[in-house]
């Protein structure tokens, strides 16, 4: 049988724009598997390999025109978004190549024989070597942060990691002359192309994860798609660590004393964060507490006025429209819900904002309005309505893992008042990023940032987000009483590459 065809696809008309590629067999996979870990060795040094991703950022610069056209085609996202996230990932290639020069991710560890302790330690020297081999799948609605050269590929290639990525069938086209961008950036420093490899189709995507020579897996997508992924890797003869971004409500809890203070710009911002993009952001607010009655009133008024005057917009791909008319339906009819501006079609090829709102007492226990609690992806969110704080813990004492979780106070509670640190707390278990008077939308690329949270927000405690990001992909080993002469350079006492260390209980910089 011949190979499916890959087309790129205008989701602003669904028409076809041309044929990018064809879905790769079992045996391309297995090709392109065996050419990334034959890259390897060349990613050893790690000057070659900041130099490389320097070389990687400067040259998504130099194509920036080429490759936002080609995303706005794909994803309708719009030029303005593309090109600061485009930005954002040139930024992000070249703080990971900061992060190699400096040296601190290996993590030196060094402690020379002390025969009085109990017990003796021996001559111990610990650092961090790479996995091998990652295999990425890229996101649909980050074409570029989340997929070919995005954190998952900055941060595996910045280990010591060759990578091979599984497109998103939403912008195929892209990924081929993002992959093509980077394979030239490789070349120039004598690294073999291969490092960067692509990969299109559902199958081939099976077949990565299988690969006996993938070490790790990066993931950014759906709950179902992702837990059968992380199912399959931890099936494996050989399991392997399987980092997955699955899905988050990132719930938002407005107290009294905030609405009183700010109501209508609460229900402002809350309004740009949830229609931000279409409403297609991971880290979009799809639940808000609000007080009932007096000042939440006043912000739900706000909050409808102003995702009334927000212009319908077209989502990444018709699939997702249809599920997310069918979605929002689905919880329209639920008993007790409204609909003060009712989400839906707004065209042919786009969808309208809005919101609902149902009594929290409704999700402080099990039953059908629990479909209220699960994500659903586009410009869409659920305003629950408490009665009282301990109403509103109820429902938050009922959530699943969250990317993040905020909090709108008033400016006493801020300032240590009331219940301040006590939601601050409350909200912690729940999400690896708690807000404080903020929107979760933007995630900073930044040394302390983490983009991460329990389970089904991801599937592990890593982030994919900042400097860290880079631990997933890096394994810890001991050498004991290794001869000076055997030792790796990283780990000799002269120090002769300049790492940050610590030495016999010292931090070295």
């Amino acid at each position: 049988m011949a190979a499916a065809p890959v087309w790129s696809v205008d989701p602003r008309t669904g028409k076809q724009r041309e044929q990018v590629a064809v879905e790769a067999t079992a045996q391309e996979v297995d090709a392109a598997v065996r050419a990334a870990e034959a890259a390897r060795e060349a990613l050893a040094d790690r000057a070659v390999r900041a130099a490389f991703l320097r070389s990687a950022a400067a040259g998504l610069d130099a194509a920036r025109d080429t490759l936002v056209e080609t995303a706005d085609a794909e994803t309708a996202l719009g030029q303005v978004r593309l090109s600061g996230e485009l930005a954002r990932t040139v930024y992000q290639l070249r703080a990971f190549a900061d992060i190699v020069d400096e040296g601190a991710f290996l993590d030196v560890v060094i402690d020379h024989p002390d025969a009085t302790a109990t017990p003796p330690v021996p001559d111990l020297r610990r650092y961090k070597v790479p996995l091998g081999v990652v295999a990425v799948y890229s996101a649909s609605n980050f074409p570029f942060a989340f997929s070919v050269a995005g954190g998952d590929t900055a941060s595996a290639l910045a280990a010591g990691c060759p990578v091979v990525v599984k497109s998103h069938p939403d912008h195929p086209a892209l990924s081929e002359r993002v992959a093509e961008v980077l394979r030239r950036a490789a070349a120039g420093h004598g690294i073999p192309e291969g490092v960067v490899g692509l990969v299109h189709g559902f199958q081939a995507g099976i077949e990565l994860i299988k690969h006996p020579l993938v070490a790790a897996a990066g993931f950014t997508g759906s709950v179902r798609g992702g837990r059968a992924l992380f199912d399959a890797a931890a099936a494996r003869p050989v399991p392997i660590p399987f980092h997955g971004e699955l899905g988050s409500l990132n719930p938002v809890l407005v107290t009294e004393a905030a609405a009183a203070e700010r109501a209508e710009e609460i229900g402002g911002g809350l309004a740009g964060s949830m229609t931000l993009g279409v409403g297609q952001f991971c880290v979009k607010p799809g639940l808000v507490l609000v007080p009932s009655g007096g000042a939440g009133d006043q912000l739900v008024k706000s909050l409808a006025d102003a995702v009334a005057g927000t212009d319908a917009g077209v989502l990444l791909d018709h699939r997702m429209r249809d599920n997310f008319i069918a979605g929002v339906a689905e919880r329209a009819e639920l008993p007790d819900v409204d609909a003060p501006v009712t989400p839906g079609e707004g065209g042919e090829h786009s969808v309208s904002p809005g919101f609902l709102t149902v009594p929290a007492a409704k999700l402080t226990e099990e039953g059908d309005h629990d479909l209220l609690l699960e994500e659903c992806f586009g410009p869409v969110t659920v305003v629950a309505r408490y009665a009282d704080e301990q109403e509103a813990k109820a429902v938050l004492s009922r959530l699943p893992g969250n990317l993040t979780a905020t909090v709108q106070l008033s400016s006493q509670e801020a300032a240590g008042q009331g219940r301040g640190p006590e939601l601050l707390a409350e909200l912690t278990p729940l999400a690896g990023r708690v807000l404080v008077n903020g929107w979760p939308t933007g995630v900073a690329v930044a040394p302390a940032q983490h983009h991460g949270g329990p389970y089904p927000a991801t599937t592990s405690t890593s982030t994919s987000v900042g400097g860290t990001a880079i631990e997933r992909w890096l394994r810890p080993v001991v050498y004991q009483n290794a001869p000076e002469a055997l030792l790796p350079a990283e780990l000799k006492d002269d120090n002769p590459l300049g790492l940050p260390r610590r030495f016999n209980g010292r931090l070295e910089r």
